[in-house]
């Protein structure tokens, strides 16, 4: 292959080509993403970048068992492909038997489009966004509030081939939107961020109508102890705190006794009731609007992801169904050590089966109690009950007689999701959201808002 071939998917050939080792998967990632940021009601930065990262994965077969290696590097060539194959193998033959080893996957239908270009995002993404956006800045200003944030859009096209014969690709847009409104003295301040993945569906002006409000309602300020609260947590947070205990239930970690979900005396809580509501968590790469990965791309083995399960079907997956656990996270290597079915973790996280109450309907019905904007710097505290520790941020607003009278101090709070389930009196409509604590690294989610009655607000934060 000459130097000037440089198609994704002639890489993952030639790279599978050049192997001498006993099994072969290579994964091809190009990427492109385009972003704005803006301050004070003014744009600032703008940029559109690509790049390429491709991970080769070696297996050798010894007699102790299969050994694995696994080098990644970016900005990959055809002229750099032998070294980094090379070192792959290198890396199996100084590694010893891989405990999560199994048969490479087979008998998954090639990808019609596995030799197509790859997808690419460019500042075309804010067309009309950014006419929006400009439009929100006036407004902002003539009702003398300050707007600060970013927009983010990123393409992923992801090529996987094995020596076993797969060729998959997967086209994965993320689109995230943070909007900070700030009064200009500072001492106010209210955030609304959006999941997206065009830039199609989100109004910035509607968002800005939204922080003014919250704003408005910061104007009169309420101190409040530290204490257990009625508290209304929004989508975001229920995300953000949903999403750590899927990263916690790991199938093979339950069934060692070392998680939240291990059952006493052994064993794992799967089958058991969780809430009294008939809520269901659930994963599902054909979600609409939150399409993920119908396949496993494992870069690396650990926890419950393998190398071993690149382009594994991932289907849905209920993790809690109508309030019972389900399902733990597993590969095929920790399914058969627990004896728990395969269930890859998905790419997104959905909890439906909630009331079509929207927030405001559940801020109407509420006597007395708090409602939060968002939670960040989430921390685990003990991992046997999935006790979290964080704080809440830009907005905490006290609620008497279903209006909304005041902001109140920001609270570090002390929680575990699985609990917060089990106590939840009430939920409301499902609705796209982006959690904020984890954007980085987990956009797709959409959860309804739900009513807690006893939320442990642990001691004040004087966080803004």
């Amino acid at each position: 292959m000459s130097a000037r071939t440089n198609k994704p998917h002639e890489i993952v050939e030639r790279a599978l080509e050049l192997s001498r080792a006993d099994g072969c998967v290579v994964i091809a990632d190009e990427y492109s993403t385009a972003n704005l940021r803006w301050a004070g009601n003014a744009l600032t930065t703008n940029g559109v970048t690509r790049g390429r990262s491709l991970t080769v994965v070696a297996t050798v077969d010894g007699k102790e068992g299969t050994a694995s290696g696994v080098v990644s590097r970016s900005a990959v060539t055809a002229d750099d492909l032998e070294p980094l194959v090379r070192a792959a193998e290198a890396a199996a033959r100084g590694a010893g038997p891989a405990e999560d080893a199994q048969p490479l996957v087979t008998g998954v239908p090639e990808a019609p489009d596995f030799t197509d270009v790859p997808a690419e995002t460019s500042s075309a993404v804010f067309a009309d966004f950014a006419p929006a956006l400009g439009e929100a800045f006036a407004r902002a200003r003539a009702g003398g509030r300050e707007l600060y944030g970013f927009a983010n859009h990123e393409l992923v096209s992801t090529y996987v081939g094995t020596s076993t014969g797969l060729r998959l690709r997967h086209d994965q847009p993320t689109g995230t939107l943070e909007l900070n409104a700030k009064s200009p003295d500072r001492t106010r301040s209210a955030w609304a961020g959006r999941s997206t993945r065009d830039f199609k569906d989100v109004d910035p002006g509607a968002l800005d109508a939204e922080l003014a409000v919250r704003l408005g309602w910061a104007e009169r300020r309420v101190d409040l102890p530290a204490g257990r609260y009625e508290t209304l947590l929004p989508p975001t947070a229920v995300a953000d705190l949903l999403i750590y205990q899927l990263w916690s239930a790991s199938g093979r970690d339950a069934a060692e006794g070392r998680t939240v979900f291990s059952k006493p005396g052994g064993g794992t809580r799967v089958g058991e009731k969780l809430t009294d509501l008939p809520l269901t968590l659930r994963s599902d790469p054909n979600e609409p609007g939150l399409e993920s990965a119908p396949f496993v791309v494992a870069h690396s083995s650990g926890g419950d992801q393998s190398v071993f399960d690149n382009g594994l079907p991932v289907g849905a997956t209920e993790w809690v169904s109508g309030g019972e656990l389900k399902h733990l996270t597993t590969t095929r290597h920790t399914a058969g050590l627990t004896g728990l079915p395969v269930a890859p973790a998905g790419g997104n996280l959905i909890l439906d089966g909630g009331e079509d109450r929207s927030l405001d309907d559940m801020v109407a019905a509420t006597e007395r109690g708090l409602l939060l904007t968002c939670l960040w710097y989430i921390r685990e505290v003990d991992p046997a009950t999935l006790l979290l520790t964080g704080l809440t941020r830009d907005g905490v607003y006290l609620v008497e007689n279903g209006q909304v009278t005041g902001q109140v101090n920001n609270f570090r709070f002390n929680e575990s999701p699985v609990d917060l389930l089990g106590r939840a009196t009430e939920a409301g409509r499902t609705e796209k959201t982006l959690p904020r604590e984890w954007s980085d690294w987990f956009t797709r989610a959409a959860m309804p808002a739900l009513r807690v009655p006893d939320f442990n607000m642990s001691s004040v934060s004087q966080g803004v």
